[in-house]
This record gives structure tokens, C-alpha cells and sequence, in this order.
């Protein structure tokens, strides 16, 4: 059972909240998972490519679980537009980087790919979720998904990853994002893929300019109201750099302050760059909600009380 509404913010009904990942289970109804990002790529949207080779990769990811990520997503093929990466070379760069992220932690691990041999491997190698930017358009991922205990993000998007959709338009960006992740959903399950291994993804800024970015945070209920768990994928994404005129690395407290907003209006998975400061904003909302005891309680609580 949900726990009660909390003044200000949205409790979705989940159908399905509590999942399990491998040895970690997650209950979505009060807990918000933080997810991390580890692109092994040479042109990352962050970092540039400071986690390109395997070692920093590896210490990356490894970082990020000792400064409280719940879950580590491990991409090794950019969205943005460029040339496609062939099959084998983004095993190449993501296989490794799983293999040794599993054997150090039980972390969840999803792989972000959308390519069906890919997502095979990856699932082998202890990938418990496949993130799939595509939105599951391929019929290939959501079989090699579906023969497996992996879970699978699908998240809006209206192109192919690597290439450019000039000037997006939407009569209602926020409608037709939950059309289609209501389409895509029923797409899964008739492919074979339980409701109970879907989480959805409206995708800010995937295909979509700053004002749609922009209404989907602010009517974010609308999207995890459809019952599923979601995630909220913000981090210093040029929405955030267009309302405070800043770089990339400079948006770090735009980037939170849209992803509390994103999780009182019902999105239990934030995938943040900055994970130290997303893991504390994240404890505060879960302690404000009732849902995380604080870490110890002193102010005002003696014979002799503060001011």
C-alpha cells in the first residue's frame, strides 16, 4: 500500500512497487533511487570523455556507489547526433565496465543501449536493466528483454538516437509523451515483457526544447501517474542551461532543484551526474515525506535547547 498523500506532492499508484534487481529490491513507494552515469564514450554530453577508458570508468562507477548511488547506468554510445557505433565496438567499451562493476558491488546496473546483441550481452555480464533511449521501437530488445529477468527503461524520444529532429513541435508535448509510453508499454507486454519489469522515461530534452522540458517537469504527475515506476533523467541537460544561462558544469543546483520537483510530482529514479549532492537532496525529500528517519535528531531535543 502507498503511503499517504504528503501536502505538496504526488503519490502514483503503482501497480507493481516493489522490484527486485538482482540481490537489492527496491520499494518505490518510499524510496527514490539515484541513479549514476558512467559513459565510456570519447564525446560524453558532461564529461567529454573523462570516463573513456576502463579503469576511470570502473573507479567511476565504484565512486559513485561509495557516494550513494543506488544504481550505475553504462552507456558506451552517445544519443546526440554522429555517426553510428557499431555493435561490437559498444560491447567492447560497456562489457568490461559491467563485468567489473559487478564483481565489486551489488549495485544495480542498467545498460544504455538499444541495441538488441548489445543488451544480450550486457544482461550476461550482470546488467540488470536495459535503458533504452528508443523508446523499445525494436522488436529484437524487447525479445532478448523479455528471455531474461532484466527490467527496461522506455523513454519518450521521436527519433533514432544519433540523429537531429530540427525544431520539435507538440500541440501537447505532455499528452503525446504519455500516448506513446502507453503505446510502448502495451508494445512490451505483447512482446512478452511483464508490467512488473517496465519502468518509463518522458525524456527531457530528448527531441524536445527547453518549454517542453520545461511543462514535462512541471506536470510530471501526469507521466507517473500512468502507474509505472519513472525516472527522471535531468542532470545538466541544456534545459537547465538555457533557464540559468550556464555551462554544463555549472548547473549543478539547477539540476537538483528540477529533480526534487520531478519527484514530488512522482518520480522514483533521478539519474544524476553529481551524486554526492544529488544522494543529500534526495534524503532530505525522503526524510520530509516520512519515508528516511534523519541520521540522528540533537537540535532542541536536550535539557538545554538551542535558539
Amino acid at each position: 500500500m502507498a503511503p499517504p498523500l504528503t501536502p505538496g506532492s504526488f503519490m502514483p499508484a503503482l501497480k507493481y512497487p516493489v522490484r527486485s534487481f538482482g540481490s537489492r529490491t527496491v520499494d518505490f513507494n518510499r524510496h527514490v533511487a539515484l541513479m549514476a552515469i558512467v559513459n565510456r564514450t570519447p564525446d560524453s554530453f558532461y564529461d567529454g570523455g573523462r570516463t573513456f577508458a576502463l579503469q576511470a570508468a570502473v573507479d567511476a562507477a565504484l565512486s559513485a556507489v561509495h557516494d550513494g548511488a543506488d544504481w550505475v547506468d553504462i552507456g558506451g554510445a552517445p544519443f546526440a547526433p554522429g555517426p553510428a557505433i557499431a555493435a561490437a565496438e559498444e560491447t567492447d567499451r560497456v562489457l568490461p565496465v559491467i563485468q567489473q562493476v559487478r564483481a565489486a558491488s551489488d549495485v544495480v546496473i542498467s545498460a544504455d543501449t538499444f541495441l538488441p546483441e548489445v543488451a544480450e550481452q550486457a544482461i550476461a555480464a550482470g546488467a540488470n536493466v536495459i535503458n533504452d533511449t528508443t523508446g523499445l521501437r525494436n522488436r529484437d530488445l524487447a525479445a532478448v528483454v523479455a528471455a531474461s529477468d532484466a527490467h527496461v527503461v522506455i523513454t519518450h524520444s521521436l527519433a533514432q538516437p544519433r540523429t537531429a529532429v530540427p525544431r520539435p513541435h507538440y500541440d501537447d508535448v505532455v499528452a503525446e509523451v504519455v500516448d506513446f509510453l502507453l503505446r510502448q508499454v502495451e508494445r512490451a507486454v505483447s512482446l512478452g515483457i511483464p508490467e512488473d519489469r517496465i519502468i518509463i522515461d518522458p525524456g527531457h530534452d530528448l527531441n524536445k526544447n527547453t518549454l517542453h522540458s520545461l511543462e514535462i517537469t512541471r506536470r510530471f504527475s501526469e507521466i507517473s501517474g500512468l502507474g509505472h515506476p519513472t525516472l527522471a533523467a535531468v542532470s545538466n541537460k541544456d534545459f537547465i542551461g538555457e533557464i540559468l544561462d550556464l555551462p554544463k558544469q555549472q548547473r549543478v543546483e539547477g539540476s537538483l532543484a528540477a529533480a526534487v520537483m520531478c519527484i514530488l510530482g512522482g518520480a522514483r529514479i533521478i539519474r544524476m551526474h553529481n551524486v554526492a549532492a544529488a544522494r543529500s537532496a534526495i534524503n532530505v525529500v525522503e526524510a520530509a515525506l516520512g519515508w528516511r528517519e534523519p541520521a540522528y535528531l540533537r537540535h532542541n531535543m536536550g535539557e538545554f535547547n538551542s535558539p
